[in-house]
């Protein structure tokens, strides 16, 4: 197939340092700069877009310039994301590079291009094809805070279980995946003042019969 016939790309987005892997299948336009791509990142994992983020790839970092920490003066010049599209990468699967958010929590992304595709009609917005577990909370802090996290909420006996569990919406099942609820939210991530969900969905109780 003719390279320019080539109008999306495939990625595997996943969280790294984290096992088992927490991760999200994408379908992407290959017109989409970083910028876009970013949005769908959040929508994909349901990141709240409240804390900084960064591309790094090949050593360079892109990301929004209204942003910019230039006022640290050891930081790597900043590069605009809005400048780089998905377009500009080889068409050679394989390639990776790094989506960074929260530079608290330091979550940092490991996005692969698996392969380039084609569709008729050109894609206008992202889908979600695949994924697993549920991505750790907001704020949760970083690692680290993740793994406490866990171990507090399996314990009904520890002292901070009630307070984490209410901090957390009062419910959190790592397992957590809904393909369709995802899907959803990535196909949306590019609309005006899209609203997260701050926490994980409860499970809906079993209706007894009557």
């Amino acid at each position: 197939m003719p390279y320019q016939d080539l109008n999306a790309l495939q990625l595997r987005i996943t969280l790294a340092e984290i096992e088992p892997s927490i991760w999200r299948r994408l379908i992407v336009p290959a017109t989409w700069h970083l910028g876009q791509l970013h949005l769908a990142v959040q929508a994909a994992f349901n990141w709240w877009n409240y804390h900084l983020h960064e591309f790094r790839i090949g050593g360079l970092r892109y990301g929004n310039l209204q942003f910019d920490d230039d006022g640290y003066p050891d930081s790597p010049r900043l590069f605009d994301e809005s400048e780089v599209r998905l377009l500009d990468f080889g068409r050679d699967p394989g390639m990776a590079f790094t989506y960074l958010y929260d530079f608290g929590d330091d979550w940092h992304h490991h996005v692969e291009i698996e392969r380039h595709v084609a569709f008729d009609p050109v894609p206008k917005v992202a889908t979600c094809t695949g994924g697993a577990r549920a991505r750790p909370p907001e704020d949760v802090g970083g690692i680290g805070g993740y793994e406490n996290f866990l171990t507090v909420m399996a314990d009904l006996d520890d002292p901070e279980h009630a307070d984490t569990k209410r901090w957390c919406g009062g419910y959190f099942d790592p397992d957590w995946f809904d393909l369709a609820l995802t899907d959803k939210d990535v196909r949306n991530a590019l609309r005006p003042n899209v609203r997260r969900r701050l926490y994980q969905p409860k499970p809906r109780r079993p209706r007894h019969p009557a």
